[in-house]
């Protein structure tokens, strides 16, 4: 038997046909598009780890290895990825902290634990039902972070598609 040639990196061409049919917008399939989920070098990265996890834990439930991710990534505990996380106040005294690194802190991990819930749903053609809280709360995150991001030119652009994320998520 032939063995199946590796997927790496984002392709409407091999995705689940649902994940196409919830995510037709373009922007969604770019690896090169850093306001799209797998455009960045951190959702590259998030989708090749999930689909390496995957395989060693084909049958392990999914929020598992969103755990993980916010452990390693977020170093910090899984309890405390919560509502919390999405206030407004809190991000801005984020953004305003020199010692607190946003990037890594807020943006990174979101866009990792986005890029790794999403990534079930290219593969598979769903997100289970347990990540899906957990992927909201990284959406909300990144929507109020990036309103906060003073100056940043693309901050509209990138809500419009984290709201289409939104909606994916919603209906899958």
């Amino acid at each position: 038997m032939e063995e199946q040639e590796e997927k790496y990196g984002i392709d409407i061409d091999n995705a689940h046909p649902k994940a196409i049919e919830l995510i037709p917008e373009e922007f969604f399939w770019s690896c090169i598009d850093e306001l799209a989920p797998f455009g960045s070098d951190e959702g590259d990265t998030a989708l090749a780890e999930y689909r390496d996890w995957r395989k060693a834990n084909p049958n392990t439930p999914t929020l598992e290895c969103l755990k993980w991710v916010i452990e390693s990534v977020g170093e910090m505990n899984f309890a405390d990825y919560n509502q919390k996380i999405v206030d407004k106040k809190l991000i801005k005294s984020q953004l305003e902290d020199d010692d607190f690194d946003d990037q890594q802190y807020i943006y990174t991990l979101d866009n990792s634990v986005i890029a790794t819930g999403l990534a079930q749903l290219v593969d598979e053609g769903i997100i289970e039902q347990q990540n899906k809280s957990i992927i909201q709360l990284a959406i909300d995150r990144q929507k109020n972070w990036a309103e906060l991001s003073e100056g940043w030119e693309h901050s509209k652009e990138y809500i419009d598609n984290l709201q289409v994320l939104e909606r994916a998520l919603n209906q899958a």
